[in-house]
């Protein structure tokens, strides 16, 4: 490997990133009727040239210039005397001339008034932006979800895609502000290549319809193993019905939410306690939260398996709360005492600032016991 290739390795420009539907034989297609005009621009130089150089002897390089603007009609004069039959040559060429630019003036108005090749030149250059995506999320449907959804991942600086089939998607898109979209059935392949899905870390479909979001959830996990995927889509889908949810997560969804039974449950803690209520919606819901709750799982490889929790001393080190354990059975112990087992598979339930919450995955993913640990 030479310097220069080490180089681009080390910056990250050994290789681009590009769609896997680039939209480069779509674009040929519609380039394909400005082929004529051009060949026949071509061949009119290169007739002119000729016709000068053998009528009035120019030389090659002032035979090309003459015909150029004799051509294109831009009334610069003769550079040099033409013979009466250069004129009557020169009187061909500018009629042939006009009737060369007048047709291509009508190829360009006929093809730019389809609107498809600025179409497919704009999604071609999103298709390019959305290849530069990692770890990002693909929400599939526009409706008044998505739009709450996109102000909360924007805010939070979390990188997403919008999927649907509306005419109107680019004007929903620019009213939203989605920073990108595909404009395609969702469940469908060529939808999941544009979306740049190999690179994303879950999906989201919010359809009120449920059969959509059993396709999608479908496709999805079917495209997770022809590419042969090691970490599992995050898949969140949407549940118009009660009895849906159960069905949507044996199909592979790994959350399903149901906005009725959200708003319900919400309303009753509202009404229970309206005092909590309030602060978790201070402490929790807003951006700019002083504290943070997550759940963290413990890898594998990770050096508190098979230990106490109170032999992480977590609270001390790194100021976090444990207010809950998740074990592999997906059984969870609340408020878990210092002596309990942290198993295969735990996720722990943490509370705290954001810079805690994540020097506490830092210590949580070593192989070994910090050293800080030794000495509290």
């Amino acid at each position: 490997m030479t310097l220069t290739q080490k180089l681009k390795v080390l910056l990250n420009w050994s290789t681009r990133s590009t769609p896997h539907i680039d939209l480069n034989t779509e674009l040929y297609q519609q380039l394909k009727p400005f082929r004529l005009p051009l060949i026949l621009v071509v061949l009119m130089i290169m007739v002119g040239t000729l016709g000068y150089v053998i009528i009035d002897g120019f030389t090659l390089l002032d035979a090309i210039y003459q015909s150029g603007i004799t051509f294109t009609t831009v009334g610069f004069g003769e550079i040099s005397p033409i013979s009466p039959a250069g004129r009557i040559f020169t009187i061909t060429l500018i009629i042939l001339g006009f009737g060369v630019f007048s047709m291509s003036i009508g190829i360009l108005v006929e093809v730019l008034n389809k609107g498809q090749l600025v179409k497919i030149i704009k999604e071609r250059n999103m298709l390019y932006k959305i290849a530069r995506l990692k770890n990002h999320f693909v929400i599939c449907h526009h409706n008044e979800i998505t739009i709450e959804l996109s102000k909360q991942f924007r805010e939070n600086h979390i990188p997403f895609v919008v999927i649907d089939t509306r005419e109107d998607l680019p004007e929903l898109a620019q009213e939203h502000k989605y920073p990108y979209f595909v404009q395609e059935d969702p469940h469908t392949e060529e939808a999941l290549l544009k979306s740049y899905l190999s690179s994303a870390k879950g999906l989201i479909t919010l359809s009120e319809n449920t059969a959509d979001n059993i396709a999608q959830i479908a496709s999805t996990r079917l495209y997770e193993k022809e590419i042969g995927l090691k970490r599992p889509y995050y898949i969140i889908a949407n549940a118009t019905h009660e009895k849906d949810i159960d069905k949507l997560k044996k199909l592979g969804a790994d959350r399903v939410i149901s906005a009725t039974k959200l708003m319900a449950e919400r309303l009753r803690a509202m009404s229970l306690r309206p005092d909590m209520e309030n602060m978790l919606e201070k402490l929790l819901y807003r951006k700019d939260a002083p504290i943070d709750m997550e759940e963290i799982k413990i890898p594998d490889h990770s050096w508190m398996r098979f230990k106490k929790l109170k032999e992480a001393r977590l609270r001390d080190v790194t100021n976090v709360s444990i207010v809950g354990i998740r074990d592999a059975n997906d059984s969870f112990i609340p408020m878990p005492k210092g002596n309990v087992l942290i198993g295969t598979g735990s996720k722990l339930l943490v509370i705290g600032t954001g810079e805690s919450i994540r020097a506490t995955k830092r210590i949580i993913r070593k192989k070994q016991k910090p050293e800080e640990l030794k000495y509290v």
